[in-house]
Formats: structure tokens, C-alpha cells, sequence
């Protein structure tokens, strides 16, 4: 592999494979319209971004740094959640380190990242709030590691590759979340040299997890296509098999509508700690975060137990209007976190000049 990097050949085909990547955005069933595609290629650069992170200057698991998801959307990310990730192994000993915040929910998970080979990211351990403790100063302490441990202990398994955090608000104006470091337990003292073969591998990765990354979501966007203008319950071991947090009941959608119409949802609402629903582009990211594309607990108008969305490119006045921010097609999610029963939304568009 050292002749791939003092050749070039290893650059060259790194950057070919970004170029195949790029088919995903031309898809035959994506959308073709300048906006869906100028975000589909923006969704590319920042998976291109990530990855290259993630494979080449974080990818040490002996010398982790947690590191936040900015500007990165994938596979439905909620607007409500701060992420923190960080690669580790999974017969490595790590503590982390830090505050609970006031943030609402907070959940940490050990996951085998295999996106560059089938689209998955299983769990391989899982810790929330419903088992963390937390010291009387606010501070918390975890272990992640293959064997047990005394209070927070993070399960790894020998094909753990990374560490998920989430952090979901439902109130940004007042909460705020927790502050957290990771170290390896008993590693090296410091970072060995660069190797020709580490970048060419690296750089290898990387392109194949930027291109499976989009062709596993746009075959997700594709099969929620089979039921426009709902969101039913397709299963959640597919949704579980790439990193969702197992305290979730995902229900995820595909919309479109035409010129004054409006997508319509109504339903009951769980008991349950958090939960929030989110308008996505055709790429499976959350739409601007400055406008009104998600609603949650915390936000939304009830009429008693029941809820009512309307997705619209202007607000009809009633309802949780959220905004379709210039699109005619698209995704969604509706999240119940913590729920013992999950309803399922009645859906359906309607004209604007009939509400």
C-alpha cells in the first residue's frame, strides 16, 4: 500500500469513488429539481467532510476525542438532539467523562459501524437515563468496555467500532446540555507516526462510507415511496440495524404535494418522555433549522391527547403548521421515545383554499 500513496494511485481512486458516489444523487426516482439536487450534491460534501474525519484525523480508538455532528444530517437526524461520536475498539477499556446538563434525554451507545459494507450500524451496547447515575455535583462517570462494570458501564462487543451520544431537547431556550470527554484506559502514551498504509486504507474507507451511507438512505427514501402522504410502521429492526436508539418507535414517511395543497396529520399522543416530528428532504436530512420543520413535546398545541401536523408551504392558520421550506417531495419522521404503545398518524392532503 505504500506504493498506492508515493504513486498517487491511492488519491486517484479515492477520488474516483467519490465520483461513483455521485450517482446516487441521479437516481431515476430522485427528484430532479435544481433544489433536491444542489442539496443532494451538499449532502455528499458533508458526508465527504465526516467521513474523511472520522477514517483519517479521529479515527485513533487509543486516543478518542467525542466529536459533534455539525452541519452533518443523516438517516433522519433529529433537529432536537446535539450528537456526539467517537471511534473506539472493542477490546479497549474507556472512561467517559462529564455533566448531565439539564438537557431532557440523554443516551449513549456502542455501535459496529459497517456502512461502507451493507448500510447497518448494530448496537452492540446501550445506556440511558433510565440507568445513569449521576453525582450529587451533576458529574457523571461511564466504562465502556467488554467487561462489566459498577454503575455506568457501557457494553462493547470484539466488533464495536464507534460510540454514539445523543442529547434531545425539548426546550432549547432553557436547557442545557452535558459537557463530555472520553480517554482510553491504559493505551499508548502518545500517537504513532503516520503510515503510508493507515492513509491508503483510510482514504479507502472513507469513500466507500460516503457512498454506502447515500445509497443505503436513498433506498430507505425509495421504499417509504411505496406509501406517499403517510407514515406507517415499516418495521423497526431496519431502523434498529443502523444505529437507531432502541428506547425509539421510528414512523417514517414519504410526501408530496402539489401546488396549494397540504399534508394533513393527526393522531393520539403517548405517555412517554419525549416526542417530536420532523419534515426531511428527499436525502433523509432534517430541512433548516431556522424555520418551522419540527414540532415536539414541548412546542406543539394539543387538542387534549390529540395531535395535529399540517405541512404546508404557508401556515393555514390551525394546526402545527410546518414548513415545506420550497419543496414539493420529501421525507419524514414521527419519533415516540419511551412510549408503551404507539399510535399510528391518520393522514391525508388536502387543498389550502378549501381550509
Amino acid at each position: 500500500m505504500a506504493d498506492e500513496v508515493l504513486s498517487g494511485q491511492a488519491w486517484t481512486e479515492f477520488c474516483r469513488a467519490l465520483e461513483r458516489a455521485g450517482e446516487v444523487v441521479l437516481r431515476e426516482e430522485a427528484p430532479a429539481t435544481p433544489l433536491d439536487r444542489a442539496e443532494g450534491y451538499r449532502y455528499l460534501t458533508r458526508l465527504v467532510r465526516e467521513m474523511l474525519y472520522a477514517t483519517v484525523e479521529n479515527a485513533d480508538p487509543d486516543f478518542p476525542r467525542l466529536h459533534e455532528l455539525d452541519h452533518v444530517k443523516i438517516g433522519a437526524d433529529n433537529p432536537d438532539n446535539v450528537y456526539l461520536s467517537a471511534n473506539v475498539r472493542g477490546d479497549r477499556t474507556y472512561r467517559i467523562t462529564g455533566t448531565r446538563g439539564t438537557i431532557a434525554y440523554f443516551s449513549i451507545g456502542s455501535k459496529a459501524n459497517r456502512y461502507a459494507r451493507d448500510g447497518t450500524m448494530a448496537s452492540t451496547g446501550e445506556l440511558s437515563d433510565a440507568d445513569l447515575v449521576v453525582e450529587p455535583d451533576g458529574t457523571v462517570e461511564i466504562v465502556a468496555s467488554a467487561t462489566p462494570h459498577d454503575k455506568n458501564w457501557l457494553p462493547l462487543a470484539p466488533d464495536s467500532t464507534g460510540l454514539v451520544v445523543r442529547q434531545t431537547y425539548l426546550d432549547r431556550a432553557t436547557e442545557v446540555p452535558g459537557r463530555w470527554r472520553i480517554e482510553c484506559v491504559g493505551g499508548p502514551a502518545r500517537p504513532g507516526e503516520l503510515s503510508p498504509e493507515f492513509l491508503a486504507k483510510a482514504l479507502r474507507r472513507a469513500a466507500l462510507s460516503v457512498h454506502g451511507t447515500a445509497a443505503t438512505f436513498a433506498g430507505w427514501t425509495e421504499l417509504f415511496m411505496t406509501r406517499p402522504n403517510e407514515l406507517p410502521d415499516f418495521g423497526q429492526d431496519m431502523f434498529q440495524r443502523a444505529g437507531g436508539d432502541p428506547e425509539i418507535f421510528y414512523l417514517h414517511g414519504y410526501w408530496r404535494l402539489e401546488p396549494g395543497q397540504a399534508w394533513v396529520i393527526e393522531t393520539a399522543v403517548p405517555d412517554c418522555p419525549y416526542w417530536n416530528f420532523q419534515l426531511d428532504n428527499w436525502w433523509m436530512e432534517s430541512l433548516d433549522h431556522g424555520r418551522r420543520i419540527t414540532v415536539n413535546k414541548h412546542t406543539a398545541t394539543l387538542d387534549g391527547d390529540r395531535l395535529t401536523i399540517v405541512a404546508a408551504p404557508r401556515d393555514p392558520g390551525w394546526g402545527n403548521w410546518i414548513d415545506t421550506c420550497g419543496h414539493s417531495s420529501g421525507t419524514a419522521l414521527l419519533r415516540w421515545l419511551g412510549a408503551t404503545h404507539h399510535p399510528i398518524p391518520e393522514c391525508r392532503v388536502v387543498d389550502l383554499e378549501d381550509t
